[in-house]
C-alpha cells in the first residue's frame, strides 16, 4: 500500500514538507555560524610604528587565529585619528570592519567644533585592550628629579616651564593639561606633528619636559638620556618600579592613562559584537600575548562591551572638563 495513498496521509506529508521547507534557524545562529567568511580589516587611525599600531597588530594576529579569517591592519592616520574613525563610522556595519578606537576619540567629542561622524553614537564597542600610562620626563639637564621639584621650577622661573606634546588636543597634550590645573602652575604647551619629533625636541634641549606615553620614552629613560620624574598611572609600573606615581607625589586621585579597545560601525549585530568580545578576552588571558604587551607598559583590560561603553562615556565628560578649562584646540 502506498504511503500516498490515502488523502489524509498525502495532506499530512505536504504540511509536514511545507513547514521544514520554511523552518529557519534564529537570526542570532544564523550570524555566529555565517560570520566571518571573509578577511576582516582592523582600522587604526595614525601610522605605523607608533603605540596604537603596535597593539593593535598584535591582537590582530591572534583575533584572526581565533576567528579563522586573517585580521588585516589598515592605517588610515589624520586628524588625531578622525580620519580612520570616520571611515569605520561609515562603512557598513556588518563585521567586517573594526576600529581600535582610543582615548583620542573621547578627547575629540569635544576638542573639534565640527566632525563628520559622532565619536560617540557612531560606534559599537565590543571591548577594552589595554590601557598604557605616560611617563613625566624631563631633559637631565633640568635641575629636577622629583614632581615637587618640577613644580617649583615652573612656579619660579620667570617663563615657567615648557611641555611637548605629539599635537594639540592630543592624550599626551591633555595630560599635560590636567596636571597644569592640578598644580595650579605655569605650563607652556609646545604642540608638535607625533611624538618622535617632540622627543628629538626633549632630548636636544629645545624643551623641557612632556608627558608622553611609556613605550616612546622607555628606550631613552633606560639609556639615561631622559629623566623620569612621574609616571601617571595610579600604580608604579614594573618596568620603572622606582619612578614614583603623580598620585603619590603630592596629586592624590591623579590617575591618566591612553587606553586602546576595539568598536565597530554601530548597529553591528550583537552576536558580531559577542564574538569579538569573546575572543578578544581570550586572546589576552594568553601568557604571551599578556607578556608582549607589558613589555610594552601596556596592562591588558579585558572586559564587557557593556563596560566599555560605560568608559567611553566617563571618558568623554571627564576631558570635556579638561578642554574646557584649558581652552585647548585642534591644530
Amino acid at each position: 500500500m502506498s504511503l500516498f495513498k490515502t488523502p489524509s496521509r498525502r495532506a499530512a506529508l505536504a504540511a509536514l514538507f511545507t513547514a521544514l521547507a520554511t523552518t529557519t534557524l534564529p537570526a542570532k545562529a544564523q550570524t555566529t555560524t555565517a560570520w566571518p567568511t571573509k578577511p576582516i580589516k582592523l582600522v587604526v587611525g595614525y601610522a605605523a610604528g607608533g603605540a596604537t599600531d603596535v597593539i593593535a597588530r598584535i591582537v590582530a594576529v591572534e583575533l584572526g587565529k581565533q576567528l579563522g579569517q586573517p585580521v588585516l591592519v589598515d592605517n588610515r592616520a589624520g586628524a588625531n585619528s578622525n580620519v580612520g574613525a570616520e571611515i569605520v563610522a561609515r562603512a557598513p556595519a556588518d563585521g567586517y570592519t573594526l576600529y581600535v578606537y582610543t582615548i583620542a576619540n573621547t578627547i575629540n567629542a569635544s576638542l573639534y567644533d565640527k566632525l563628520g561622524y559622532d565619536p560617540l553614537k557612531d560606534f559599537e564597542p565590543m571591548g577594552l585592550i589595554a590601557k598604557v600610562p605616560n611617563i613625566l620626563v624631563v631633559n637631565p639637564q633640568l635641575p629636577v628629579k622629583t614632581l615637587a621639584e618640577y613644580v617649583n621650577f615652573a612656579k619660579t622661573s620667570p617663563n615657567g616651564i615648557t611641555f611637548a606634546s605629539s599635537g594639540s588636543g592630543s592624550s599626551i597634550h591633555l595630560s599635560g593639561e590636567l596636571f597644569k590645573i592640578a598644580a595650579k602652575a605655569p605650563m607652556l604647551h609646545v604642540p608638535y606633528r607625533g611624538s618622535a619629533p617632540a622627543v628629538t625636541d626633549l632630548l636636544g634641549g629645545q624643551v623641557q619636559s612632556m608627558f608622553d606615553n611609556a613605550p616612546s620614552v622607555l628606550p631613552h629613560v633606560r639609556g639615561g638620556k631622559l629623566h623620569a620624574v612621574a609616571i601617571t598611572s595610579a600604580q608604579r609600573s614594573p618596568l620603572l618600579p622606582d619612578v614614583p606615581t603623580v598620585a603619590e607625589s603630592g596629586f592624590p586621585g591623579f590617575d591618566v592613562q591612553s587606553w586602546f579597545g576595539i568598536a565597530g560601525p554601530a548597529g553591528t549585530p550583537q552576536a558580531v559584537v559577542q564574538r569579538v568580545n569573546s575572543e578578544l578576552v581570550k586572546l589576552l588571558a594568553l601568557p604571551e600575548v599578556r607578556q608582549r604587551l607589558l613589555n610594552l607598559a601596556a596592562t591588558p583590560e579585558p572586559g564587557t562591551p557593556a563596560q566599555m561603553r560605560s568608559w567611553t562615556l566617563s571618558e568623554a565628560k571627564r576631558w570635556r572638563e579638561v578642554v574646557k578649562q584649558s581652552g585647548a584646540r585642534a591644530e
